[in-house]
Formats: structure tokens, C-alpha cells, sequence
């Protein structure tokens, strides 16, 4: 089965706000046997809209939207599948009543321009909302669906995994796509492509490769009648990617750096701590977005200059001989973090954040030291330089992430 996915909303063109919707249903398709071929944003125009619908329902089973479905004139989704569809809609009593009850529960009118939320064609069939006033539509005909949703996502992602997933479940093929994402981190794109080169261009199993801020990843992508059909097809390339690219492994699917070092240190009852200048912060927001980050995490010293990194337990002398940006800092930092907030590891990094050089070291240098607690000490067990593109948003996410995805490879280690 064939899909695609339209974004509705004028704000969406503008770029007052990002459609982080279309990501989200596309993550849900492969497992049920659907694919998505396209992804479209279109503004608040009943002619645009209507033709956009007709000719997706030429190349497409199935199209999904989302957004257009509020109570104002600007919002023209259902007048929109109604055109394309030849039918006029009406309003349905019992739906009235549902939204006069949901207004009278908050204490209030219903407005009268909440009607057309009630609006129905014969084609379509409402998708409850628990979370809003907007009801969803399931409109079919001649084989083809239109699946329209709410634009807020918490309503969207509700409506999808209430009713449309199960139903659409129901509606798939015999066939399912499974993927496995093997992250790394260590080795450029090029030479990643160039060990793996014999695997990419089959069709399935499908082998891509992906440029990432927390590394390389590898994604095997494997459709069958069955999982377990799938899960067969994918097992040797990734056994091959295992084999030749084991050191550089860091992660798998949706794991990111920080529930990687959180699973390790936990699992490990271990504690960590750092101490950063050039992330602003960055790095200690990662390690407290893991799972109960409280069991392993005790705490980030955040300093943007060399008196706060003195302040900090950094030995002027020190910054003075090196200066703030150097292995030597980011060293005395892990060494200070670990003894201020006494833990098993502790994290320091520093770098040139920009816009211009700092003590001379261009925008994007940066150093990584990891320190561990030993009976005489703190001990520094890695040391890293690193040139990152001089963009500030991209220095603080690759420094962070390389920090916490080396900590993870010396903890499962056991240094």
C-alpha cells in the first residue's frame, strides 16, 4: 500500500511553525506494510487543497492529513475532501451534542462556529478525539482513504494510535518492514561506505547510510510477510556491520548517547559528573533527558570563562601556562568535577565556541577529557581533540555527544 502525508496550514509555509508531524506518522508506517512516497505542505486554499487531494488519490491508497480541521474559515480540510470526494457535507446531531457536552464540562457555550467540527460526508466516518474539539475523519471511496487529523500533536498522535493504527492493521498487506539502526561514531561517511560498499545498492534488505550529530549511522531496512521473515533478512548485514565496525559501535535504533551512558553507568552503579565551558550547558541537559537520570548523575558545573573555571577548581596557573581552551584544561576540569561532586566519572570539555578564535584556537577546537576515582585520585583515562563545523548549535550537540558516547565505550569496558 501506498501513502502520503499533507501537512495543512498557511503557518506551516511561513514557517511560524515546523511539521513535526509527518516525521512522526511516517516512523509508524513500515511496521504495518505501508509505504509513504510523499510528504507535502500546503497553505489554507480550498482550490489548492481539493487538487492536492485528487491527484494524491491517483498515486496514493492512502493519505493522510493533519491540521485544517479546527472551527474558523481558514480551516478547510473537510470542505477540501468533500470537493474532492463530489459530496456535500451535513451536520450530524449526535456530534453537536458531544461538543456542547465538552463545552458545558469546562463551563461554557459551545461557540457557533464550532458547528462545522459536527460537519460529515456520506464517504466519511468521524475518529474520535478525547484530547480537543476536532474529530478526525475517515473518508473512503473506490479504495481510497483519506485520514484526516488534528493538527496539535498530542491530539494527532492520540487519534493515530487509538483508532487509525489498529484499523489500518487490519487494512495491511501480508507484509511488514522492519529496520535496525546501527549507530557509530569514529569514522567518517566515506570510509564507513567504502567497508560496508558490497551491502549497499539491494533492494531488500535495503542498506543506507546516514551523516548524523551523534555519528554515522548504518539503517537495514528488510520487508517480508512476517517479522520474524524480516528479522532473518536483516540478521547477516548486520552481523556484517557488527564485524567490521564493531569498535565504532556505540548505539542501536532510537537510543541516543545519553540513555546509552545512562544504561551503562546504571547498570553499573556508577555516578557521573562534569564540567564544560564551551557547551553552555548543552551537555548537562543531554545526561538529565535519560531515564531517571537522578540514579546516576550528580550534578554539571557550567563555566564560560577562565575566573568561573578558576572558581571552579581549575588551577589558574594552569589556564595561564595553556590557556582555557587545551587538553590541559579540559583535564584539571574532569579531575575537578570528579573531586567536587565525588563521583565514579567525570566528564570536562572545553573549546572555542566563536563567533571569533579564543586564545588563539579557531571556532569548533575542542577537547575532551574523562576522568575516573581512584584510591590515589582522580585519573584521566581519555583524552580527545576534536574540530567540529563552526556553527555554535552543531559545536555544543557534537562535543556533547562525543563526550558521553566515549564515557559509554570506557564504562562497558570496565576502565
Amino acid at each position: 500500500m501506498k501513502a502520503e502525508i499533507m501537512g495543512i496550514g498557511t503557518e506551516l509555509l511561513m514557517g511560524e511553525l515546523n511539521d513535526t508531524n509527518a516525521g512522526w506518522i511516517a516512523t509508524r508506517l513500515p511496521p504495518l506494510g505501508i509505504t509513504l512516497q510523499w510528504v507535502t505542505l500546503i497553505g489554507d486554499d480550498l482550490a489548492q487543497l481539493t487538487h492536492a487531494f485528487r491527484q494524491g488519490m491517483e498515486r496514493s491508497d492512502i493519505i493522510f492529513t493533519t491540521g485544517g480541521l479546527g472551527p474558523t474559515q481558514d480551516d478547510l480540510t473537510r470542505e477540501a475532501v468533500a470537493a474532492a470526494f463530489g459530496e456535500t457535507p451535513a451536520v450530524q446531531d449526535a456530534q453537536v451534542t458531544q461538543l456542547q457536552e465538552y463545552f458545558r464540562a469546562r463551563g461554557q457555550d459551545m461557540p457557533s462556529h464550532n458547528i462545522k467540527q459536527a460537519w460529515l460526508i456520506p464517504s466519511a466516518q468521524f475518529i474520535p478525539n478525547r484530547n480537543g474539539t476536532a474529530p478526525g475523519w475517515w473518508a473512503e471511496r473506490n479504495a481510497k482513504i483519506i485520514i484526516s487529523m488534528p493538527g496539535p500533536p498530542v491530539e494527532m498522535q492520540s487519534i493515530f494510535r487509538d483508532y487509525v493504527e489498529p484499523r489500518l492493521r487490519e487494512l495491511a498487506p501480508p507484509e511488514v518492514t522492519l529496520t535496525r539502526n546501527v549507530k557509530t561514531m569514529g569514522l567518517g561517511e566515506a570510509a564507513v561506505d567504502e567497508i560496508m560498499s558490497e551491502y549497499f545498492g539491494h533492494e531488500n534488505p535495503y542498506l543506507g547510510i546516514y551523516s548524523k550529530a551523534d555519528g554515522i549511522h548504518l539503517r537495514v531496512i528488510a520487508r517480508a510477510p512476517d517479522q520474524a521473515a524480516a528479522r532473518k533478512m536483516i540478521a547477516p548485514v548486520e552481523q556484517a556491520v557488527q564485524d567490521r565496525l564493531g569498535e565504532y559501535i556505540w548505539g542501536y535504533d532510537d537510543e541516543t548517547p545519553e540513555q546509552a551512558v545512562a544504561a551503562a553507568l546504571q547498570s553499573r552503579d556508577k555516578t557521573l559528573a562534569v564540567m564544560e565551558f564551551c557547551t553552555g550547558g548543552f551537555l548537562t541537559n543531554a545526561i538529565t533527558e535519560a531515564n531517571d537520570a537522578a540514579r546516576h548523575f550528580r550534578g554539571g558545573i557550567v563555566a564560560f570563562g577562565p575566573e568561573s573555571l578558576a572558581a571552579s577548581g581549575v588551577p589558574p596557573k594552569l589556564l595561564e601556562n595553556h590557556g582555557a581552551v587545551s587538553q590541559e584544561a579540559a583535564n584539571a576540569m574532569s579531575a575537578a568535577a570528579l573531586t567536587q561532586l565525588n563521583t565514579h566519572y567525570a566528564i570536562g570539555v572545553t573549546g572555542a565556541p566563536g563567533p571569533a578564535e579564543l586564545d588563539g584556537r579557531p571556532m569548533g577546537l575542542a577537547y575532551i577529557a574523562i576522568a575516573r576515582a581512584t584510591p590515589a585520585g582522580p585519573q584521566v583515562i581519555r583524552e580527545l581533540e576534536i574540530r567540529v563545523p563552526p556553527r555554535r548549535i552543531t559545536i555544543k550537540r557534537r562535543i556533547s555527544n562525543q563526550a558521553l558516547i566515549e564515557l559509554r565505550k570506557l564504562v562497558e569496558a570496565g576502565e
